[in-house]
């Protein structure tokens, strides 16, 4: 069985895309969560990610590390990662690996942590930009394949890369546009965003960067995470 080597679930956007895919189209793993550790992580992850990183993907004696790499290995072995049709599969390779590569200042200003909500004290230029081309290819996937799906009928990797942009936008109050923050809002009602969303409230570590990350960019106005004894 494959094992999914995952850090913590209220901050690591990189280990939901792989994790959510595989949980939703019904694909056999095992679940590893290292929180990440106070300070720099590489000497963390490094035994068991040749990058230092999570999120990785063991498959016997194969490492799969970075969430594109594991994304196109379970292509290869099973159905329903890309669409069928070559148009579809095309654009939400090329889709996915834009998520992957860009948007930066949507990064930078709108850390991921699923359990709290925030008010940004500005919206820098960058960001404005980053939310406006995210909503262009969120619009020109649903009209072109037919939804609900940003490739068609049925959810995939596509789905999986911008599932953190959704909360995102549940965390920072972002607009995506009416078609847009729909498709946000089915994306986190699935069942296994449900799962993830539920565990990430659940926990208790903090991680200084990323609390200091998310305060940097705005007040936190809510905050429902576990506290701990």
């Amino acid at each position: 069985m494959y094992e999914l080597l995952i850090a913590n679930k209220n901050y690591s956007s990189w280990s939901l895309r792989p994790w959510l895919l595989m949980r939703t189209l019904g694909i056999p793993f095992r679940e590893r969560q290292i929180p990440f550790p106070a300070g720099p992580s590489y000497e963390t992850y490094r035994p068991f990610s040749p990058s230092g990183r999570v999120p990785c993907l063991r498959d016997g004696g194969i490492a799969v590390w970075d969430s594109i790499a594991i994304v196109e290995y379970l292509a290869e072995r099973h159905p329903g990662v890309w669409p069928k049709d070559a148009v579809a599969r095309a654009w939400a390779r090329c889709a996915s690996a834009e998520m992957h590569s860009s948007f930066q200042d949507l990064r930078n200003v709108c850390g991921m942590s699923c359990g709290v909500r925030v008010k940004l004290r500005q919206r820098p230029a960058g960001l404005e930009r980053d939310i406006a081309r995210i909503g262009e290819l969120w619009n020109e996937g649903l009209e072109r394949f037919g939804g609900p799906f940003l490739a068609g009928g049925a959810f995939g990797g596509v789905d999986a890369f911008f599932a953190p942009v959704t909360f995102r936008a549940l965390v920072f109050g972002l607009d995506f546009g009416k078609r847009g923050n729909a498709y946000a809002q089915m994306i986190r009602d699935l069942p296994a965003m449900r799962e993830w969303y539920d565990a990430a409230l659940a926990e208790t570590w903090r991680e200084v960067g990323h609390e200091n990350e998310i305060m940097a960019s705005g007040d936190i106005v809510e905050d429902y995470r576990a506290t701990g004894a």
